[in-house]
């Protein structure tokens, strides 16, 4: 088995050892906010210097990098609680799906479901090859010691690093359930209470990061170790349907479909309310109703699409036209659960759950519409367009800076009408803060305002700035404006 490690591999190890430094820097010592794109800026410096620039699919490679770089951004332009957290998920997915994407054959096909699977055993692959790495270090350590020393060590070694967390989470659930065993452990000796456990901590979140960079992008050039595509041909033909139990599907669906439109016609598209409906009920059962209707006609189509063989001519037109029939009423659902939900928007303000709603409807029409069309052009790739609109929809949602959308449809709502929920701005990030500022600026003696806005100013003033890692332009900007409010009412109080 080879033992020596070259003096490349030490040197892409050494590498990764400071972008594992740089990841626990960025993303473990305060909030995120410019050391997202400072951690960015250095893993694909080193990739770039791994792999030379020999890169293939570039077009949609320089795609899905330009939204990671504006995904990455939000987080020091923008203060978004609800993206904050989701991009902790969807970032390293998109990194991972673009380094994947760039270093795989020019003739692979990323549209498709393998490609999910390469990414999942790029994974596996990488892990494999980290511990492969330490095995070869560790026998290149202690080769000058006869076999059986250094297998004793190495499961020592492996007892240890398997073992501590391993204890660490059963003492933290047996200290839960017994008030006495919490109790010893309590009293034992001062030196293993004052253990450095953060130092710890950030010492092994280092070493996690060194080897999964490492391996991972070790791997990424490697080919055929995976088989998937093969099965997946395989199995192709044998998961069809016939198109005439398509068709009898189809038709059921729409007449339910056409005959619960008809029925519901006015509660759709009628001005005035059902009988015995509030606002929020009527607008919540038309969401639900959507989600469950576009949802299920979307699957059902997909399935269709995909799993439905040719049957001749005129059960192939057959088929198009329960499939537009289909589409059809979906969008008619769609549109009639926008305006619905604008009823309830004009009643009862904006909210981050309702401009998503909205935006997500609006998104849901353009899915349709492109499977409308691919229903007649066959030649069009599905998963391929999807894939790309949700991209840029999720991109999109993120550089529009919706909490400043919502601001500012309330305040136009509440220049026509003199209502606005202070209480939901003040719930949102320094956007809303900055929102309310901007109607003290119109009318300082509205209710609560300047009571809400003292705190804040007062919560700024007691807590000094962020680490350099948390700048972020809208909360300076609010900080610079907030501080210079002069709220003479609460000073004294």
């Amino acid at each position: 088995m080879k033992t020596v490690i070259k003096k490349n591999e030490w040197l892409f190890m050494l590498s990764c050892l400071g972008l594992g430094i740089l990841a626990e820097i960025s993303f473990f010592h305060a909030r995120i906010g410019v050391s997202y794109l400072v951690f960015l800026t250095g893993f694909y410096l080193v990739v770039f210097v791994r792999f030379r620039l020999g890169f293939n699919h570039r077009r949609i490679g320089l795609l899905i990098m330009g939204c990671i770089w504006l995904l990455a951004a939000s987080y020091l332009l923008y203060d978004n609680a609800f993206f904050y957290l989701l991009n902790i998920v969807v970032i390293p997915f998109l990194v991972l799906f673009h380094v994947v994407l760039i270093t795989s054959p020019g003739n692979l096909k990323w549209g498709k479901p393998a490609f999910l699977v390469r990414m999942v055993a790029k994974i596996g692959w990488g892990a494999a090859y980290s511990i492969q790495f330490c095995n070869r270090l560790f026998n290149q350590v202690f080769q000058n010691t006869d076999e059986s020393t250094s297998q004793t060590v190495k499961r020592v070694m492996l007892g240890i690093l398997i073992g501590v967390p391993l204890l660490g989470v059963i003492t933290a659930l047996l200290m839960s359930a017994d008030a006495v065993f919490k109790d010893i452990v309590l009293r034992l000796p001062q030196f293993m209470v004052n253990l450095d456990f953060e130092g710890i901590f950030r010492i092994v979140a280092v070493l996690i990061f060194t080897f999964l960079f490492f391996g991972i992008l070790q791997v990424l050039r490697v080919t055929g170790r995976t088989t998937i595509q093969g099965k997946l041909e395989k199995y192709k033909h044998a998961i069809s349907w016939n198109g005439i139990t398509a068709m009898t599907i189809l038709v059921l669906l729409n007449a339910v479909y056409i005959l619960f439109t008809v029925i519901q016609f006015t509660y759709f598209f009628g001005e005035g309310l059902q009988e015995g409906l509030t606002y929020a009920e009527y607008a919540r059962r038309g969401f639900f109703e959507l989600i469950m209707v576009t949802l299920i006609n979307w699957t059902i189509l997909i399935f269709c699409l995909k799993l439905v063989r040719e049957q001749g001519v005129r059960i192939d037109l057959a088929l198009k036209l329960m499939y537009s029939l289909l589409i059809v009423v979906s969008g008619v659902m769609l549109v009639s659960a926008y305006q619905r939900l604008s009823i309830y928007e004009a009643a009862y303000g904006f909210t981050m759950d309702r401009i998503l709603a909205h935006a997500f409807m609006i998104f849901l029409i353009v899915i349709f519409a492109y499977t409308l069309i691919r229903v007649w052009l066959e030649r069009l790739a599905l998963l391929h367009f999807y894939l790309i609109a949700g991209l840029v929809f999720y991109t999109a949602l993120n550089v529009v800076h919706i909490e400043q959308i919502i601001v500012d449809e309330n305040m136009k709502r509440f220049e026509e009408i003199g209502k606005i929920d202070v209480q939901y701005l003040n719930s949102l990030s320094y956007t809303g803060v900055e929102g309310l500022i901007e109607l003290y600026n119109v009318d300082p003696d509205y209710p609560e305002l300047e009571h809400m806005l003292y705190l804040s100013q007062q919560k700024m003033k007691n807590n000094p700035l962020d680490d350099w890692q948390s700048f972020n332009f809208t909360k300076r900007e609010v900080r610079e404006r907030l501080t210079s409010l002069e709220l003479d009412k609460y000073e004294g109080a």
